[in-house]
């Protein structure tokens, strides 16, 4: 198993690690990471591995293992790997951790201005996208524009708490997104808290500390996709 310092502290850049093993492709995996591994509409993390000799192995991305316990960090092509048992120095490419954690923290904040239960949904380096199931409703751009930019302005506090499993089938309206279920397997599960009463709900991704840090949002296109759903995009402006 991996420690994952990232979902206890979202703005760690760096870490200092132990190989556990290569895989059979190439993938290192370490004792503990703060490279976010690929789930829930988020992308992994890349950046470097620096070893004791100062040298360094490019990571293209992070993923989990089969067991879902374990990260595996994807060096980019023809990059050697490390011994077994090595210590080295974890670094993320951090301005681009940054603008996925605005990015994923709007999109919460993106649920909360259309109240529809999202049945899809992509985080990217600085534009995202939902989809919701909203029938024949059409979304009035202005004034959800206006909403979106009022809630992350508003200098909420983004903070964690955690729950059972069970604690969680006994309260299912938590769950907003139909697609992506909540990291499970551990007996318990790690809510994301906006404001006191903002928004809450199951999730294992990164996010700022307040929806100030999301800075001004822009709205993107709009779509019809199938007969239910619309899928919403929206962009950071920097």
């Amino acid at each position: 198993m991996t420690t994952p310092l990232f979902r206890d502290d979202a703005y760690l850049r760096t870490c200092e690690a132990v190989v556990q093993n290569v895989n059979e492709r190439g993938g290192i995996l370490l004792d503990r990471t703060v490279f976010y591994a690929t789930g829930g509409g988020q992308p992994g993390d890349c950046g470097s591995l620096e070893l004791e000799d100062g040298s360094r192995i490019e990571i293209a991305t992070a993923v989990y293992d089969a067991d879902k316990s374990t990260v595996v960090h994807v060096p980019a092509e023809g990059q050697a790997v490390p011994e077994i048992g090595s210590r080295l120095t974890a670094h993320i490419d951090w301005s681009r951790r940054y603008r996925l954690m605005r990015m994923h923290t709007a999109l919460h904040l993106l649920s909360v201005a259309l109240p529809y239960p999202v049945t899809g949904g992509q985080i990217g380096d600085g534009e995202g996208r939902l989809d919701f199931d909203m029938g024949e409703e059409t979304v009035d751009r202005e004034a959800l524009l206006e909403t979106l930019n009022e809630l992350a302005g508003g200098d909420h506090d983004v903070t964690t708490e955690w729950i059972t499993d069970e604690e969680l089938d006994a309260n299912p309206d938590l769950v907003k997104t139909m697609s992506v279920k909540p990291p499970r397997g551990s007996g318990r599960v790690r809510l994301v808290r906006i404001g006191g009463d903002v928004d809450l709900q199951p999730c294992g991704g990164t996010h700022v500390g307040k929806t100030s840090e999301i800075g001004p949002l822009e709205l993107g296109k709009i779509e019809k996709k199938g007969k239910q759903n619309r899928r919403v995009r929206i962009r950071l402006t920097d």
